[in-house]
């Protein structure tokens, strides 16, 4: 049941407390998004989605890890909750087993994972998948096909307690500089890019590509060496991975004028360390639509550390992460963030940091990964409630925003919105999981017209307000307490 009321009245009761109600109708989740058609440069230099009624977006959402695994009722589960993105790994070596043969099973298999988000009003971002390059060097069904994998016959010698350092084996390295530079490798890959765009281009769940996820090179030195490191992701960004992405922006257009094509730093950027990427013109006519998707990882806590609220990494990650993004006028969605577990005391922490700094300077973001377990990065635990410590990710959110943009917060069980209002008539629309209120909840925000949908079971809520007297431009404040 939708309950309206007036703002004045609101504040008279004190509260809109959740009661008893019917069963929430099905159908899209009350944060489903309209795709975005444009963006806009608020104050303070961030670039944010809208829609076509110039409302700002905000997606949240996760990925589909075991993507093999993923199905229509987890997409489900994701928009019920109130989320409105997932982000789908795809595999060149699935997808094109051999040279020129292109699976039409795992083709058809990611369309009808793009077929269910959009039932349930998810938008999708296809990311080209790898891990330590392919399935060469351990990396299962995942990354750069064997076909298309040189590694001049140097070594390789997997390491099980540190899977990252495999990017440093020369076989791996080698690996790398062949795809970047021989040219049968480029024209391969960019006709890899062309065929998926083609297939899925104009696909109304899809809201675009992560080109190449977590991209990495040669490093000529010692990686241990953070001075060596930082030279080579510098020299791979303004190099070898800039021609990489120009040529498969200019491979996706050629069939996709449509789709956002977001770029990746090199990891380094959780160290700290500014990318160096180039900006990249979009061929496509009209305003582009490029964005930047970098991740959000703390290596200590990847290494199995409890996160140390004192080491200063959320701030200088924060400070690396936006220069690049607001020079070029670029949405941000990090692609990947999240601890292996947030059960311990820091990790806990952590997940409410970066929560709060991405509403500061993202556009967007898919946490990694939705699963079910007692561990192994699983948003969920086993009883399919946010696992311990995941719980800011399920917090409420403005997913539509009528106006501009100010701060946002969801702290100590209160959350607190503010904004300045857009165009009368538009509405503000704010999700509310299930759970984040867990006896209920009053809004209090002076002059609005308020529309209250509570959570039930597992389906998130949602609030929604306009201001029919306010002039545009008005500052405004939403609180929801408990």
């Amino acid at each position: 049941m939708r309950v309206l009321r007036t703002a004045a009245a609101l504040l008279l009761t004190a509260a809109v407390l959740l009661g008893a109600a019917p069963p929430a109708a099905a159908g899209p989740a009350p944060g489903a998004p309209r795709t975005p058609a444009g963006t806009t440069t608020t104050p303070d230099g961030r670039t944010l989605f809208t829609d076509r009624d110039g409302r700002v977006l905000q997606l949240r959402g996760f990925n589909l890890d075991k993507y093999a695994e993923a199905d229509a009722a987890d997409l489900a589960d994701i928009a019920a909750r109130g989320f409105t993105l997932v982000r789908i790994a795809v595999s060149w070596t699935r997808l094109e087993p051999a040279p020129g043969r292109y699976d039409r099973a795992e083709l058809a298999r990611v369309h009808r994972l793009l077929d269910a988000a959009a039932r349930h009003g998810l938008l999708a971002v296809v990311d080209f998948h790898q891990d330590v390059y392919g399935p060469a060097f351990g990396g299962g069904d995942r990354g750069v096909p064997l076909w298309a994998t040189r590694d001049d016959g140097l070594p390789f010698e997997p390491d099980p307690d540190d899977w990252f350092a495999g990017y440093f084996q020369p076989a791996v390295q080698a690996a790398f500089r062949h795809l970047y530079d021989d040219a049968d490798l480029r024209r391969a890959q960019a006709a890899l890019y062309t065929t998926v765009a083609r297939e899925l281009r104009g696909h109304p769940a899809l809201l675009g590509y992560d080109l190449f996820n977590e991209p990495f090179g040669p490093v000529d030195g010692d990686p241990t060496d953070p001075a060596v490191l930082a030279a080579a992701a510098a020299e791979l960004e303004q190099g070898r991975l800039a021609g990489m992405y120009r040529r498969l922006i200019a491979a996706v257009r050629r069939v996709d004028d449509r789709a956002w094509l977001f770029v990746e730093p090199t990891v380094l950027v959780g160290q700290g360390v500014p990318t160096r990427l180039p900006q990249f013109a979009d061929p496509r006519p009209g305003a582009a639509r490029i964005g930047y998707a970098p991740h959000f990882y703390d290596t200590a806590v990847e290494a199995g550390h409890d996160w140390d609220p004192a080491g200063g990494f959320v701030e200088r990650y924060t400070e690396a992460v936006t220069g690049y993004p607001r020079a070029g006028r670029l949405p941000v969605l990090v692609g990947e963030w999240g601890p292996p577990s947030a059960r311990t005391p820091g990790n806990a922490r952590l997940v409410e940091r970066q929560v709060a700094a991405m509403t500061g300077f993202a556009a967007g973001w898919t946490m990694w990964y939705w699963c079910r377990g007692d561990g192994g990065y699983c948003a969920l635990g086993p009883d399919g409630r946010p696992a311990p410590g995941d719980g800011p990710a399920f917090g409420p959110y403005a997913a539509a925003l009528a106006g501009r943009p100010g701060t946002e917060a969801f702290e100590d069980g209160r959350y607190r919105l503010a904004l300045t209002t857009g165009r009368r008539g538009a509405a503000t629309t704010v999700v509310v999981p299930a759970g984040a209120f867990p006896q209920g909840f009053r809004v209090q925000a002076p002059g609005a017209r308020v529309e209250v949908r509570r959570p039930q079971g597992d389906r998130a809520g949602s609030v929604r307000l306009e201001y029919p007297a306010a002039r545009p431009g008005t500052p405004v404040t939403v609180l929801l307490t408990p």
